[in-house]
């Protein structure tokens, strides 16, 4: 990515971010939306003391206030990592693999609808369920779980949710009990 700073004064410090090529941006009413060959993606980016404007195939990020504190610049830094992760997304897309491991009760996970329903962990009579966000998509082979999406906040929050549901709740020796889904592979 093609990234300039530009610091000549306290109040005109600025940030450009290229726009790669494939791909389109459009910014209105504080909602930056950008659309590539594996999606879309739309994101808020307000601040009263942050500009946001497409400019020259560039995205220019500026402060517009009247004291340009610590907080501002980080805030800037922050939004151009977002919307860096975002070009990211709609061309390449994001992966995550977890892998299902037991050793003393079969496990079976299936996606059903916006959920991934685990039955029998740990011998349990109920089943333990994993929302999956919107633009998700889960795939189950075999022992592996395949967690992809265009949105990297998205996916790494069901990768999560999936993980976190097999949790040792029971109070169990987790040296003995190793039981559960846990991430192997985390795309960038």
């Amino acid at each position: 990515m093609d990234q300039t700073l530009t610091k000549q004064r306290d109040k005109e410090y600025s940030i450009d971010i290229a726009i790669p090529e494939g791909i389109d941006v459009l910014y209105d009413n504080n909602i930056l939306k950008i659309k590539g060959e594996k999606g879309e993606i739309a994101r808020r980016f307000f601040n009263p003391h942050i500009e946001v404007a497409i400019k020259d195939s560039k995205i220019h990020i500026s402060f517009k206030g009247k004291k340009f504190t610590r907080k501002i610049k980080a805030l800037m830094h922050t939004w151009r990592a977002h919307i860096v992760n975002m070009f990211n997304g709609v061309k390449e897309g994001y992966e995550y693999k977890l892998r299902i491991f037991y050793t003393h009760f079969p496990m079976s996970v299936k996606v059903e609808g916006n959920k991934v329903v685990i039955s029998n962990f740990l011998g349990e009579k109920g089943n333990r369920y994993a929302d999956i966000l919107d633009g998700v998509s889960v795939d189950i082979k075999g022992d592996e779980i395949i967690v992809r999406g265009v949105d990297k906040e998205k996916v790494g929050q069901t990768a999560a949710n999936i993980e976190q549901a097999t949790r040792n709740k029971g109070g169990r020796d987790p040296r003995k009990f190793a039981d559960g889904i846990y991430i192997v592979y985390k795309d960038k």
